[in-house]
């Protein structure tokens, strides 16, 4: 793709922006339920109220601005974005990629945070198959503002093996943004690294002139390397006015291969999921209505001690977008319940029926409320509210003939709350074509709070055969329901960006950002210091012991940035964007080691700490070649570097991508697209000595793309790793399924990354 079909984002967007957009049962009792309804109809009255509020009462605030002011219609407000972009009129500004790099890479993979890669700032941490962990800045996990369809989801496993992008696949993503570092707070809070929002398709309309508008889409693809293969399916039905559509699709993969040919266990994954979407507009007013099913049999966890045996989740959205007189309201509600079973696949010895099942049962729910106001022609005031709740329950059944995991139900949580009311104003001015400054600030509360548990045996020792041991959960347990549990933070952010254009070919970019999130359920209420209580809460891919800790203060991340932008006058030809970045964390949510479990592994308890990060993302772009006959080139690369330490033990941060590199060399001619990619990672010498970390060494991979698209039709192929290349990942983890599968002797090594896949797709749309 060249650079001239880059579209320039709006001046709004201030920060690191990526834009990528393609063409139960459980223990639940009826108080329980009936506490879900009280707070789904206070969400929705809050969300009328906001609404109400934000419309009447802000016409009446500031009749003089608003009037002024033209505001266009819907349709013309929500354009059909193609591309993902981070121009030069946005600070901060990232990377371009076209809609055919999209398409092109859903093909390869099951997993939309893999999509991310080569993003500037962007990491994942290993996981399942279609459950990576992004990291922005080097800071990841929970950290990171993840909004599927509007909303947060929720941990819904003490292991987050369901993590938020998740829960959408690759083939009914519509649009995803990445806003990393310097966030504004109307991008959202509870969260110190930035934030990602993942859209699925919009509603489809018929075009003017036609009465009743269908159309469809059927897809396909398969990965060679565990034979994977995903098919998808999309169908809508439309006036002008009124819309109904259907996505479904279904993925499944064996384990994968490394590039010595070894079968790297416990990767395999099976998902389906299916959604309904309704639309109505009028007169510039869209209301969305989406509710859909998702369900996962199974996905291993090769770092983990545990696998995924069942996940199933319903979720139903809805939204409302209006242009008024005074300016824009976007509103949304939101409610989603996940069941989650973890138990171990056959890859780490389970077998039907056995194991040691642990469930999960999580509702979230909320709603959030956007007013932008365009004052005058030279300021824009946004305001918005949101409310967010979960409820999570976390226990593991007894095991029939076991006398370590019996005769009670152990409850790891059990009615954990964790509410979240939050507030922002954000004022954008435009002094002149030069200069552009954004202020915001922003309070969100927190309180939580969980209900008494109880370990597998309340005796103070257990029997085993001749053998008796010391039980710690008992004294855990009674120590946990004797202290207050209930936790209130009262968090603030605040964001300041100025962005100076001297010239037609640079900008410079500067801004401070003071952000915060307070720890989730499984932070403060993971109470067992037992070795395999202990073993069973941790989402970071060690196979260490995690207790958790309810004094934790929240985090506080302030963070300074500056970018400088240089690019040709006509921005067609090349672009260079360098951004340096420097992040102080008060009370950074840390470790520390409290005992060691066996075969080396070590157990900890969550602490604060100071830590510092520090890194930079280099990005640059140019056309090299153009010709009608033999058709475009664009070379583009990305370089990031970030280190992170912690200050109170010196120690280096966990998960700390090493220097990375992605040099793309890009072909187009008609209705061909195709990419050669070079992906090179440096050593990670520089790990986290608490939790043993393992060393990586360097790699280099070589990834071929090619897409030809003719009318209804796109057929994609590509190799992904073409010379079958040996490596471990560096933010993987540990490869447990395989150091257990060998008797758990000797010294677990880092996970390595998959060989050689050849990957084929095709798309049809009628």
């Amino acid at each position: 793709m060249s650079l001239a079909a880059i579209r320039p984002c709006r001046p709004s967007q201030f920060a690191a922006l990526h834009i990528l957009r393609a063409d139960g049962a459980g223990p639940c009792s009826a108080g329980l339920r009936s506490r879900y309804l009280m707070m789904l109809r206070f969400a929705a009255a809050g969300a009328l109220r906001a609404a109400l509020l934000s419309g009447a009462a802000l016409t009446a605030l500031f009749p003089a601005a608003v009037s002024a002011q033209t505001v266009p219609p819907l349709a013309q407000s929500l354009p059909a974005i193609s591309v993902i972009a981070g121009p030069d009129d946005a600070l901060a500004a990232g990377t371009a990629l076209g809609g055919d790099g999209l398409a092109a890479r859903r093909p390869a993979t099951g997993d939309v945070a893999a999509l991310l890669r080569g993003l500037p700032g962007v990491s994942l941490y290993g996981n399942g198959g279609v459950s990576s962990l992004p990291a922005l800045n080097g800071l990841g996990a929970d950290r990171v503002n993840v909004l599927v369809d509007g909303a947060p989801v929720a941990p819904a496993c003490p292991n987050q093996m369901n993590p938020a992008l998740s829960t959408i696949t690759p083939t009914r993503l519509s649009k995803i943004e990445v806003l990393a570092g310097i966030t504004p707070v109307s991008a959202g809070g509870d969260s110190i690294a930035g934030t990602i929002v993942a859209e699925s398709a919009p509603p489809v309309f018929a075009p003017a002139g036609e009465a009743v508008h269908s159309e469809g889409k059927l897809s396909a693809s398969y990965r060679s390397n565990g034979r994977g293969v995903t098919g998808a399916a999309e169908a809508s039905v439309a006036t002008d006015s009124l819309s109904l559509g259907y996505s479904g699709s279904w993925s499944r993969a064996g384990n994968y291969k490394a590039g010595n040919g070894q079968t790297v266990r416990s990767t395999l994954y099976d998902v389906q999921d299916n959604a309904v979407t309704f639309g109505v507009r009028r007169d510039g007013h869209q209301v969305t209505v989406q509710g859909g099913i998702q369900t996962m049999p199974y996905q291993g966890f090769p770092t983990q001690r545990m696998d995924l045996t069942d996940n199933r989740t319903v979720f139903l959205n809805g939204r409302y977008e209006g242009a008024f007189d005074w300016g824009t309201l976007d509103a949304r509600a939101n409610w989603r319940r996940t069941r989650h079973t973890m138990n171990f696949l056959e890859d780490k010895g389970g077998s039907a029926g056995g194991g040691m099942p642990m469930d999960t049962l999580t509702t979230d729910a909320g709603y959030s409320v956007k007013a932008t106001l365009p004052l005058s022609a030279r300021n824009t005031l946004r305001v918005g509210n949101e409310l967010r709740h979960t409820h999570l329950d976390d226990w593991w059944d007894p095991v029939a003939g076991s006398s370590m995991m019996g005769p009670l139900t152990y409850w790891n949580v059990k009615d954990g709350i964790r509410n979240r009311l939050g507030t922002f104003a954000e004022w954008e001015a435009a002094w002149s074509p030069a200069w552009t400054t954004m202020l915001g600030v922003r309070n969100d509360v927190v309180w939580m709070d969980t209900g008494a548990v109880q370990p597998y045996s309340w005796q103070n020792s257990l029997g085993m055969g001749m053998m008796r041991m010391a039980n710690p959960d008992a004294t855990d347990a009674r120590a946990f329901n004797a202290r207050g549990r209930g936790r209130t933070d009262v968090n603030f952010d605040a964001t300041a960006l100025v962005r100076y254009t001297p010239s037609d070919t640079s900008a410079i970019e500067a801004g401070y950002a003071r952000k915060t999130r307070s720890p989730n359920l499984y932070e403060r209420y993971a109470w067992g210091t037992g070795g395999m209580s202990s073993s069973m809460n941790g989402w970071f891919g060690d196979a260490n012991g995690y207790v958790g800790n309810p004094d934790l203060k929240p985090e506080v991340a302030n963070t300074v940035s500056t970018t400088l932008s240089l690019h040709d006058a006509a921005r067609k030809s090349w672009e260079v964007k360098l951004t340096p970045y420097y992040t102080y964390v008060q009370d950074f949510i840390d470790v520390e080691r409290i005992g060691t479990l066996s075969n080396g592994f070590v157990k900890l308890r969550f602490a604060n700490h100071d830590a510092i990060l520090v890194g930079a993302n280099l990005s640059a772009a140019a056309g090299l070649y153009e010709d009608d006959r033999i058709g475009s080139f664009r070379l583009s690369g990305v370089v990031g570097w970030v280190h992170g330490r912690n200050l109170d033990t010196g120690d280096a941060l966990y998960h700390i991508m090493p220097l990375n590199a992605l040099l793309t060399v890009e072909h187009r001619l008609g209705g061909w697209n195709s990419a050669v990619e070079l992906q090179a990672t440096a050593r990670k010498d520089r790990v986290e000595a608490a939790r043993n970390e393992p060393k990586t060494p360097s790699y280099a991979l070589v990834n071929l793309r090619t897409g030809y698209e003719w009318g209804n039709v796109r057929v994609d192929a590509g190799v992904e790793n073409l010379f079958d290349r040996q490596y471990y990942l560096p933010l993987g983890g540990v490869d447990y399924a395989d150091f257990r599968a060998g008797g758990s002797r000797g010294t677990v090594g880092a996970l390595p990354g998959a060989g050689r896949s050849f990957i084929a797709g095709m798309t049809v749309k009628f």
